[in-house]
């Protein structure tokens, strides 16, 4: 079992820049993924960003890389995902979750938290 849960989330205007956290805790939380997903009003979720276990290897998607990077510190048991030059359509809850590999898919991963919410005004 793993057990997730974000923080950072707020009302923020464009162009600023905000740090997402996810606190990971479990037994085996160190053998997990970890990834971020967002999904905006009446959209389907989306991945946006996976690390493996390691915190060495990452994959970020073309539509936000340069403006989002994922970062996992495993001492702390937390995954980061740092936004900047944030615009209006990256409002979105953002979603952290666990996997056994750095998947894109959100079928492939076993644990969510409960996400945060991310309010970016023009």
């Amino acid at each position: 079992q793993v057990q997730l849960a974000e923080s950072g989330g707020g009302l923020v205007q464009a162009g600023a820049s905000l740090r997402l956290s996810c606190a990971a805790s479990g037994p085996t939380v160190s053998w997990y993924a970890l990834g971020w997903f967002r999904q905006a009003p009446g959209k389907e979720r989306e991945f946006l960003a996976t690390v493996d276990e390691s915190g060495a290897n990452k994959f970020v998607i073309d539509s936000v890389k340069g403006r989002f990077t994922i970062s996992r510190d495993n001492a702390k048991n937390t995954v980061y995902l740092q936004m900047a030059s944030l615009k209006p359509e990256d409002t979105a809850v953002y979603y952290c979750a666990a996997a056994t590999r750095t998947y894109t898919g959100p079928d492939d991963y076993d644990y969510w938290g409960q996400g945060t919410q991310v309010t970016v005004s023009s």
